[in-house]
């Protein structure tokens, strides 16, 4: 897949109106395979919409995007293998135990050998002691994990996040970003964070949205770490 394809995900003109209020304005985005794209933006910018739009959750109004060279919402349910969602909500059952959302979710991707799957990824993501408690009984630090867990139980080859790392503590930080700098598989990744510091100590490729634009991007090894700091102050309020 990402041999024959260069870009994992490609955005074009892409508008997002909720009524009167136009949220994305004529976006313009291409993230290669393996390339970890961190958005940076004030709050309002529309970074919470784009990851909605990558992921099939709501539909645009306007322009055009292609996952893996297929293009959404037209083959949303094929392309729900290819990515793994973690967003402000967690999509998780608070009357179900960790361990049986895991295997909810993993049955609707007919993963094989279901059972150790789930294990090996509570491993990575230090849950297996928690797994079967209720979700609703854990704290909001531990249901992110279960959350981040779930987004990695089918092994995608594209994870979207939304400020995956609020709630975090500590040794969960250190195991999402195992997840995140481990490229062997070659993952593609398009974060949001308000974190400048995680975001450019992650990322591969920086961009900064505002107002529903793409305001500035540049590669992680090419930028003006100063500049970015400056515009995004300004975009901010935070002075």
């Amino acid at each position: 897949m990402a041999g024959t394809l260069p870009y994992a995900l490609e955005v074009t003109g892409l508008v997002k109106r909720y009524g009167r209020t136009t949220v994305l304005r004529g976006l313009d985005l291409k993230v290669p395979w393996g390339e970890c794209l961190v958005l940076f933006g004030p709050n309002g910018s529309g970074k919470t919409t784009l990851i909605k739009l990558l992921a099939g959750l709501s539909k645009s109004t306007k322009g055009s995007i292609s996952i893996a060279g297929r293009d959404l919402p037209k083959h949303a349910t094929s392309l729900r293998r290819l990515i793994g969602v973690v967003s402000h909500q967690s999509f998780l059952y608070g009357d179900l135990t960790g361990y049986e959302n895991l295997q909810f979710f993993g049955r609707l991707f007919q993963l094989e050998s279901l059972d150790t799957r789930i294990h090996e990824t509570a491993n990575l993501m230090e849950i297996e002691e928690q797994l079967h408690h209720k979700v609703r009984t854990l704290s909001h630090g531990m249901q992110k994990r279960i959350a981040l867990a779930r987004a990695l139980l089918h092994d995608p080859p594209i994870l979207l996040l939304d400020e995956a790392e609020t709630g975090l503590d500590q040794g969960a930080l250190q195991a999402f970003d195992r997840v995140l700098t481990t490229r062997g598989r070659h993952r593609t990744i398009v974060m949001t964070t308000h974190n400048l510091d995680r975001g450019l100590a992650l990322g591969s490729q920086i961009a900064l949205l505002a107002k529903g634009r793409i305001m500035y991007e540049e590669k992680r090894a090419l930028l003006d770490e100063t500049y970015l700091r400056d515009i995004y102050a300004e975009l901010s309020g935070v002075h």
